[in-house]
Order: structure tokens, then sequence, then C-alpha cells
């Protein structure tokens, strides 16, 4: 959860929680630990904040954003690959992003996610990527269920 102090006058502090509202624009549910969830494609939302989180339902869509927007993306199985964009001089990587394990899992259940962050820097297309071999513990992922692609519009 991201949360900002704001500070008054005076120095008196007051506590805005920003995440919670991301949370519900971008996940709109839950997926399952193989990210088997598949999601009707959409031809398009626009995110008028400057943050917007993006997982496994984003798949297959495009997401249009303004110069400066933190793009968040976060795929709950740690089979996932890092998110990876196409073209980094549009929407830039923010630190390295990695996988993040859950505390507790049973072996091979991929329990946890792959991150990373980026930033809209210019107007242009780029694409969000992700891969993985495997959708379970020993199990190929079908057709389709191994990729992950969405189409950021930087305006």
């Amino acid at each position: 959860m991201v949360s900002r102090q704001v500070r008054r006058r005076g120095g008196r502090v007051l506590g805005t929680t920003l995440a919670v509202m991301l949370g519900l624009v971008a996940a709109n549910g839950c997926s399952s630990s193989d990210g088997s969830h598949h999601p009707s494609v959409s031809r398009s939302a626009t995110v008028p904040s400057k943050a917007v989180t993006l997982d496994e339902h984003a798949r297959g869509k495009v997401v249009t954003v303004s110069v400066g927007t933190a793009v968040l993306v976060r795929l709950h199985s740690t089979y996932w690959s890092v998110p990876a964009s196409s073209d980094p001089q549009l929407l830039a990587p923010v630190g390295k992003g990695g996988s993040t394990p859950a505390t507790t899992c049973e072996p091979g259940a991929g329990c946890g996610s792959a991150v990373a962050d980026f930033t809209a820097r210019r107007p242009g297309i780029a694409r969000l990527t992700a891969h993985r071999d495997s959708c379970g513990e020993a199990m190929p992922c079908r057709p389709g269920d191994g990729s992950y692609t969405v189409t950021v519009e930087i305006t």
C-alpha cells in the first residue's frame, strides 16, 4: 500500500492513502495464483491519475496515460518474468523490478508476484510484456496463457 503524508501549516500531519483508489481501479477482483483469469479484451481505458497499477486483468488491453504517470505492474505468480517495456525511452523502468515470493506457499505453487515499475516519459506507444513457461507445478502453459502484453499509449 502506498501512503503519503501531507503537512499543513503549523506542522500538523494528515495521512492520505492513494493505493485504495488505485487498487479498486486496477484490480477489480482477484486472479488465481496461476494467473489463469482471462478477461474480455477492451479497446481502451483512459487513466486520469498520476499512477496506475496493472495486473493480469489488463492483459490484452490498451491503457492511455499522460506523461509523468507511474505505471506499476503486479503479476500474481513468481512464474512470470520481470515485466519489461518495449521502449524504455517512452516508458522508462524505475529500478530493476523482480519477483517477490509469498512468505507461506506450497512448493511449486509460484506464490508471490513478478513486479516492475515504470514512468511515462514522453508521448508515444510502448508495450509492457512478460512471459512464463510454467502455469503451475510441472504444468506447461496452454497457448496464450504464457504471455502478457499491455499496450500503453502515452499522451
